[in-house]
């Protein structure tokens, strides 16, 4: 089973919000420094970092759609060490985890994940490496650990995707009131379209049922 299936649309918000706001955030970020530091040289070096960051980023990706796993963490690796102020070294560990996990590969993405909670500069890599944290320990049935990651959300957008999962654990662990009033929370954090409303008002009313009988 695919346990991203669900936060896969989440990651690809966040790389297309940096594809759109990205140029900004560096340019103030690049001033910033240019103030402290002076000169167009300072300018001039950050930009060509970010700029070298995001390609080998783009290499990350293409190692892993080759399948070519080591090639892609040996990189993943160069980034996290040369390049980790830049979000495409916490782009790269997130999607190398995901596919050591697809691949059976627990250990090592649940490292990955890590690190990525640790030092990404995004709050929603932050976020999202957590959710998929808590997943990889729900499918290792590591309930009271998966429970405690969903309690440490900073960023709106990831609310109801994490009280969702909290009610997963609760259901999974047979606290089957406690998993209602996470599904009910769930729904309320959701904007009216969201694709999940359907399939989250099933599992709210399934359990209602169960707690009826």
């Amino acid at each position: 089973m695919d346990i991203y299936a669900s936060d896969d649309e989440k990651g690809e918000a966040i790389k297309n919000w940096w594809r759109e706001n990205g140029r900004s955030v560096v340019t103030g970020v690049v001033l910033g420094g240019a103030i402290i530091f002076g000169g167009r040289y300072w300018i001039n070096f950050q930009q060509a970092k970010t700029e070298q960051a995001a390609a080998m980023y783009q290499q990350v990706q293409m190692n892993i759609s080759n399948a070519d796993l080591t090639a892609a963490e040996d990189l993943t690796q160069e980034l996290m060490q040369t390049h980790s102020a830049t979000p495409y070294a916490a782009f790269a560990s997130l999607e190398l985890a995901a596919e050591q996990v697809r691949n059976d590969q627990t250990v090592a993405a649940l490292e990955y994940l890590q690190w990525t909670v640790d030092q990404a500069k995004l709050n929603a890599q932050k976020d999202l490496a957590r959710l998929r944290m808590a997943r990889v320990l729900v499918d290792q049935a590591e309930y009271a650990k998966a429970l405690e990651l969903t309690q440490q959300t900073v960023s709106e957008g990831f609310v109801s995707l994490f009280a969702e999962l909290k009610g997963d654990i609760y259901l999974a662990q047979e606290n089957k009131t406690e998993a209602y009033e996470a599904y009910v929370e769930s729904i309320s954090s959701m904007d009216a379209d969201d694709p999940r409303k359907t399939l989250l008002e099933m599992k709210r009313d399934d359990v209602a049922v169960i707690n009826e009988s």
